[in-house]
């Protein structure tokens, strides 16, 4: 077990900051990279993200040498929010492609399906994703018990919630009144109590 929080740690270390700061560089830099071209712009930003990753290895010592051992009263809660984050991903991917994913709407519009999102789940809250992602991200800190992981998991919060502002401006900038009118129905983070729902309470 051990060895799995760690090997877990690791990867959670690795693969959280490199991938939320690269949305922190696509989003507020969206013109910069479509006049840079789309090919560059991908070399540019998958580069950025292994070199991240390649400091963060070399630090792996002194970033995860602060562990509590497992803790199977923490399990309950990582149940519950890897649960629900796999729940919300799989129902956002239905709607998701790969290039969404990479960001090729924002980089390169002409190339995507430039199409705003608000079928299934995108039509109770606007960014499911971001959820899933911060409440998978607990979970693993839950599962790890390593302080770097809870201190990932703390920053992933404003960091995604950042993320989230630059998206949506561009969104705005993007799809116009559409957005504008799918933002004021539909909440970011918490859906809505449906009425049927709310008359029940």
């Amino acid at each position: 077990m051990d060895k799995a929080r760690y090997v877990l740690a690791l990867i959670s270390l690795l693969a959280y900051p490199p991938a939320v700061t690269y949305w922190l560089w696509v989003h507020p830099l969206v013109g910069f990279w479509r006049r840079l071209g789309t090919t560059r712009a991908f070399v540019f930003l998958s580069l950025y993200a292994l070199a991240v990753m390649a400091g963060l290895y070399a630090l792996r010592k002194p970033l995860l040498s602060v562990e509590f051992g497992t803790n199977r009263l923490l399990w309950v809660l990582v149940v519950l929010f890897y649960g629900a984050s796999i729940y919300i991903d799989v129902r956002a991917r239905k709607h998701l492609k790969a290039r969404m994913l990479l960001g090729v709407p924002e980089i390169a519009p002409e190339r995507a399906d430039n199409r705003l999102l608000t079928d299934g789940i995108y039509g109770r809250i606007r960014h499911p994703r971001y959820v899933a992602v911060m409440l998978g991200t607990f979970a693993v800190a839950f599962f790890t018990n390593y302080l770097a992981v809870y201190v990932i998991a703390l920053l992933c919060v404003p960091a995604l919630y950042l993320v989230v502002l630059l998206e949506e401006r561009e969104l705005r900038e993007r799809f116009g009144d559409e957005f504008v009118r799918y933002a004021e129905r539909v909440p970011r983070f918490l859906p809505k109590l449906r009425s049927g729902e709310a008359a029940a309470k």
